[in-house]
């Protein structure tokens, strides 16, 4: 039994960092075309133990709310599907929060397919204000080209139940949208969609997998992510459901477009809420378009903890909960080197690009071309957010220089396009 709550922590970590939890590890009752978590049920081969132990569950949040240096702790609960563990699973880790609060507020954000929501679901969620995220990819069409259930069927309908479910209890909830092959041409109807299912915040990850040699699969389908040079895996091929570049880029200023002209201050969107914090200088808020990574990690549901939820291979093993401190393993040498290899490994044709300040190279995982030069480690999504980063230079120092007169960038839907603060940034 793990000593009383009221016991100081063993160490608190220099800065915030944040856990993603895997309490049934890639478990999902969705089969997913282009989900890259289903393949790690390969590396925990007993399919029967796939649900995070009590003794872990106490060991995790009691080390996670100990090792925290600030008043609030946020926990983020993820898969495979959550759901599939049934509400009293979270009933415990709630009142398990609550012992070991010792006084730090507590925050839940819950991600889900929403395909097994029903009135429990939404009553214990609402009860405990819980954040939920749904993952829509669109309208009918574009949400069922790969969101598809284990026998294969469309899952459209029980997903819009299951938003229903959080509507009627009153849960706040948002979207996560996967931005893939079919959709991503279709930007507008995604983002139309999306607004009108009530979504306040939308969150778009552009898919981008590659295909693993035969060779090298150890019963994994998907390549790992490049060395920290970019230099591995530069043959490999994207997968058919990856986004193509110029596509993306057009997605994100498209959407943008309609956004700024009608939708500021009321739908928020998470690269754009970053591309704000960057035009003024403050944190992105995301990992990805921020200049260091390391502070988001993955815990699976055994206890192992991973760099990062994209890199849950054996080698980014940090170590496990029920053998090792997890403030130790978050401040370790491997990990402070893991982070600081984003902003190391930069090529230097990103290093000298007139946007690095807001994309900083975006994720690791995807820098596996080359540059123009021929040098490794250019993201393979450079040209999308080149394009888009020039596109929204303009409105974004408008609203910078609202929020610096303390006036909210809202106010940008009156102004003129004409007398937008005009773009310093060279078009290329």
């Amino acid at each position: 039994m793990p000593d009383s709550p009221t016991r100081p922590p063993e160490r608190v970590v220099h800065a915030p960092f944040h856990l993603m939890t895997k309490p049934v590890g890639s478990l999902c009752n969705l089969n997913c075309s282009y989900c890259f978590y289903l393949e790690k049920a390969h590396l925990y081969p007993d399919t029967s133990n796939f649900r995070m132990r009590p003794e872990v569950l106490e060991t995790y949040i009691r080390e996670y709310i100990a090792a925290q240096p600030g008043p609030t702790v946020s926990f983020a609960w993820q898969g495979g599907e959550p759901t599939l563990l049934g509400v009293d699973f979270f009933r415990q880790a709630v009142a398990l929060q609550q012992r070991y609060a010792c006084g730090k507020t507590i925050e839940n954000a819950f991600q889900t397919n929403g395909v097994l929501l029903d009135d429990a679901w939404g009553a214990f969620l609402a009860e405990n204000r819980f954040l939920v995220g749904v993952s829509l990819d669109g309208p009918r069409a574009l949400h069922d080209a790969y969101r598809v259930d284990r026998g294969n069927a469309p899952t459209f309908d029980r997903v819009l139940a299951g938003v229903a479910v959080l509507k009627k209890h009153a849960v706040d909830f948002n979207t996560l949208t996967t931005v893939h092959r079919t959709n991503v041409t279709q930007p507008l109807e995604v983002y139309r969609f999306l607004r009108e299912v009530g979504s306040g915040y939308l969150q778009f990850i552009p898919i981008v997998e590659r295909a693993a040699p035969e060779t090298e699969t150890r019963g994994l389908w998907l390549a790992e992510p490049p060395d920290s040079d970019g230099a591995s895996g530069l043959d490999r091929q994207v997968t058919p459901w990856s986004v193509r570049p110029a596509e993306y880029g057009n997605f994100l200023c498209r959407i943008f477009d309609e956004w700024v002209q009608r939708d500021v201050g009321r739908v928020f969107v998470q690269h754009f809420d970053a591309a704000l914090a960057n035009w003024t200088g403050n944190p992105a808020g995301i990992c990805v378009f921020s200049p260091t990574c390391g502070r988001a990690l993955a815990v699976e549901h055994n206890g192992d903890v991973y760099s990062c939820d994209h890199y849950v291979y054996p080698r980014y093993r940090l170590g496990n909960l029920m053998n090792e401190s997890l403030a130790e393993m978050v401040e370790s040498p491997a990990q402070r080197a893991f982070g600081e290899a984003k902003a190391g490994s930069l090529p230097a044709y990103c290093r000298s690009c007139s946007v690095r300040f807001a994309c900083h190279g975006e994720c690791p995982k995807h820098r596996f071309i080359t540059t123009p030069d021929g040098e490794p480690g250019l993201n393979y999504l450079c040209a999308a957010y080149k394009r888009f980063f020039q596109h929204i230079d303009s409105p974004m120092r408008t609203m910078a220089a609202l929020l610096a007169s303390n006036r909210a960038p809202a106010d940008i839907m009156r102004i003129p396009r004409r007398d937008w603060i005009r773009s310093a940034l060279p078009k290329t």
